[in-house]
């Protein structure tokens, strides 16, 4: 059984189980522009790509686990704000959302990943 965080509506938990977005969220994914903006206004942002991946460049804010690892990064993240998810493609990244999702947080992908934040203005530290 997954845990709902308490401020998590009925509507919004019966919106997630549906795959309808809840008001108010991201939704199932995100594009870049509006990704960064989420970002620079409170948004988590996941980097889910692999150890090596990380260290050829990474958003300096973004909390890296690996894909294989999400389960341990739900005990990291703060379960009041929402999370954008990139990765190098965008595939990966709607795999750990939806997870994020039926944990009962507001995450969505980013289209495009790492490539799409970039070229949206988001920074990466090489």
């Amino acid at each position: 059984m997954t845990s709902t965080p308490p401020s998590t509506s009925l509507l919004q938990r019966l919106r997630r189980l549906f795959g309808a977005p809840a008001e108010g969220t991201l939704g199932s994914t995100i594009a870049a522009s509006r990704a960064v903006q989420a970002v620079r206004d409170g948004a988590s942002l996941l980097d889910v790509r692999e150890r090596h991946e990380w260290k050829t460049g990474h958003p300096p804010q973004a909390l890296h686990v690996p894909l294989g690892e999400l389960d341990k990064a739900a005990r990291r993240l703060p379960v009041d704000r929402p999370v954008v998810v990139v990765c190098a493609s965008g595939m990966r990244s709607r795999s750990a959302a939806k997870r994020l999702r039926s944990l009962g947080y507001d995450a969505a992908s980013l289209s495009g990943g790492l490539g799409a934040w970039q070229r949206a203005g988001g920074a990466v530290r090489r």
